[in-house]
């Protein structure tokens, strides 16, 4: 893709930060804004007051350009955009608040920045201030998750691409948020309901990281003890998973299981959101491979029906996509990477809760299909 000869590039990030940040721009000019969310626990509008964005690509990848005054952005994820100062000159908000799903507290803040016309005016002659107070864009409620969805729909690859279309390994990820039991009622991260704390899981097996190697050191040198590879490819029991769930069903497993590939298999996952404590965006990121978004929808997935639905021509590429709320998001991947590669919820809170998995990812054929052996002289723990 080619973009304006007279395109500017900027990026945006969204934290906290005290100050202000203010992006100076000529009447006239395009600048690519590369927006990044890299909160640690909330997705986010984003919107620039008076301005159309054009989205042209998101994570790593070119889209079709479609215009837009929101976009919708989840931690993790990265979404260029055009942006042609085509207004009177003055001052402009470039805003983001919280996209909230769950039932729960949020941050509610509203995070500022302001693209500033160099030749708006001054305050008098000799002013050095601008003179009128920057405009607010107008943002989608917090909790405005058909504003959310219609934007992720509209996202597709900028050319027909190559989807598998025969599947190797068909796998369906519940996903979501649960209790277990605490150990200790009056430790401070026993904040559920009779004696119990959040915890989250993938088909009801919580995920826990290893405290003495690494995963992969663990495969390489062959260590028992560490983690096992029978995760569970669908969810132990079928119910409905975005009904009135039964609370036998609220306490996950805590395990660390890993879900063995070949090299190359033609993977597709099914990632369901559930209503378990409450239901949620919830943004699954894949390490080391990126996917095709082929389908997504509100409710439980219906094979027989969703399946016929997907998009094989033209879904975005992407590393990190979100569940809808009480509905399901379909990606598929080749796994040509090998080694151990973590499957995990980009919210922060979630990841230390257990909701996470991994692939194993085995050897192939030759050097560039296998993964180094360590080096003769690395250093023992």
């Amino acid at each position: 893709m080619r973009f304006p000869s007279n395109a500017k590039v900027s990026d945006v990030t969204m934290n906290c930060n005290a100050e202000t940040v203010r992006f100076p721009v000529e009447a006239g000019e395009t600048i690519l804004l590369r927006i990044i969310n890299s909160a640690m626990n909330q997705e986010h509008f984003f919107g620039v007051a008076n301005h159309k964005l054009t989205v042209v690509g998101v994570d790593t990848s070119y889209t079709k350009p479609f215009p837009t005054s929101v976009i919708m952005i989840a931690p993790g994820q990265t979404t260029n955009v055009l942006l042609t100062a085509d207004q009177p000159p003055a001052r402009y908000y470039m805003a983001a608040h919280a996209y909230n799903t769950a039932n729960a507290a949020f941050d509610n803040t509203t995070t500022t920045a302001i693209l500033e016309y160099k030749s708006a005016p001054f305050n008098g002659k000799k002013g050095k201030s601008r003179s009128s107070a920057p405009i607010f864009p107008i943002l989608p409620g917090f909790n405005d998750t058909a504003t959310a969805t219609a934007f992720t729909a509209r996202i597709k690859s900028l050319h027909q691409v190559q989807v598998p279309t025969v599947i190797d390994e068909n796998l369906f990820f519940t996903v979501g948020l649960g209790l277990i039991n605490c150990s200790n009622p009056n430790s401070p991260r026993c904040q559920g309901p009779n004696g119990t704390r959040f915890a989250a899981s993938i088909n009801n097996i919580s995920f826990v990281f290893p405290r003495r190697n690494s995963l992969m050191q663990a495969y390489i040198q062959g260590q028992p003890g560490i983690f096992t590879t029978d995760f569970p490819p669908v969810p132990p029991i079928i119910f409905d998973y975005t009904g009135n769930v039964s609370r036998g069903l609220w306490q996950p497993r805590k395990r660390t299981k890993l879900y063995k590939l070949k090299f190359g298999s033609r993977v597709q996952i099914v990632f369901q959101d559930t209503s378990i404590v409450s239901v949620e965006d919830h943004p699954m990121h894949l390490h080391g491979h990126e996917f095709y978004v082929v389908g997504s929808g509100l409710g439980n997935f219906n094979p027989s029906t969703d399946t016929a639905k997907f998009n094989l021509i033209d879904p975005p590429r992407r590393n990190t996509i979100g569940t809808p709320p009480g509905g399901w998001v379909a990606v598929r991947f080749v796994a040509e990477n090998p080694g151990i590669w973590l499957l995990h919820c980009h919210i922060d809170s979630h990841l230390t809760w257990g909701l996470a998995m991994a692939f194993l990812v085995e050897n192939g054929v030759g050097k560039l299909q296998t993964v180094q052996p360590p080096p003769l002289d690395l250093p023992r723990c």
